[in-house]
């Protein structure tokens, strides 16, 4: 059982974690969403397009191996992780805007990924490497531990409203706790394919933080721009700050042969979580509609 974190609890995990917020969700919610779609699509261009330019951007600037900087862009091109739903939970954010653009980002990036990639690659690198996600098994990842989840969430509270309230509360600290589980069972405990001293982590800090906090930024002046409510700024700030590095690291090690961009990825995982909600806690105690 030497990855039982990351082949079952984290997967297990997740799952709770989509049903929790589909329990604070109604369909009105995302009907909402979809009737007004202008925050939607602000939030896709943010993701899919202004935070691959602000990955790119750091790349360029910050004196680091060429297989590092592809690793940056791969982060950026990967969707939304899941956390990010929990997080915008938390912090009273739209989360059916969160969850909407978790699963349409995620659909959108198996096709985006391989050109965003194959692009930085012959910027950095000067070669192109040809590769395809695994579409089929890939959606139905997706689909099994995010959407469906939340669907059976939503669909509960409307059979259970009162019993979904009465939820409400203690899951707020019990989903979280989950995902630490999850997660430093898999940094302590799972083998890992591409070990990486705490040092070496230590040294690549700086181009994971400037990834993060610039994208959280760039995200929340790109709604302020557009006007947009408090709630959904800070819902787009946290979906641009928190990417699926699981991903990341799949493509890394799995499809491109990368332990730098793996580690890449792995740091932008350890760190991205507790600068997103820092930076969205700010936001929300101390920025006004």
């Amino acid at each position: 059982m030497e990855t039982f974190f990351s082949d079952y609890f984290l997967p297990a995990a997740l799952s709770m974690v989509m049903l929790g917020m589909g329990l604070t969700l109604t369909i009105t919610d995302f009907k909402r969403v979809f009737r007004k779609p202008d925050a939607l699509l602000i939030g896709l261009a943010a993701q899919m397009l202004l935070l691959p330019l602000v990955a790119f951007l750091v790349a360029s600037l910050f004196p680091m191996p060429p297989e590092l900087k592809v690793g940056i862009v791969l982060v950026a091109a990967c969707p939304g992780g899941s956390s990010s739903n929990l997080v915008n939970h938390l912090l009273r954010g739209n989360v059916a805007l969160s969850i909407s653009l978790t699963a349409i980002n995620s659909l959108l990036t198996l096709f985006t990924i391989p050109l965003i990639v194959n692009f930085a690659m012959n910027v950095y690198l000067g070669k192109s490497h040809d590769f395809e996600l695994p579409m089929g098994e890939t959606m139905i990842n997706i689909f099994s531990f995010t959407i469906l989840p939340a669907i059976f969430g939503v669909y509960l509270r409307g059979k259970f409203p009162d019993i979904a309230k009465k939820l409400e509360r203690p899951l707020r600290y019990i989903l979280p706790v989950l995902l630490f589980i999850a997660f430093y069972g898999i940094v302590l405990f799972d083998k890992q394919e591409n070990q990486t001293s705490i040092l070496q982590l230590a040294s690549l800090l700086p181009y994971a933080l400037a990834l993060n906090i610039l994208g959280v930024a760039a995200g929340y002046l790109l709604t302020l721009f557009a006007k947009q409510s408090k709630p959904v700024r800070t819902t787009i700030a946290v979906e641009v700050g928190l990417q699926n590095s699981s991903l990341a690291i799949f493509i890394a090690t799995k499809l491109l042969v990368s332990s730098p961009m793996a580690v890449i990825a792995v740091l932008y995982g350890i760190i991205s979580f507790f600068t997103t909600v820092f930076m969205g806690w700010l936001i929300y105690k101390f920025v006004t509609d």
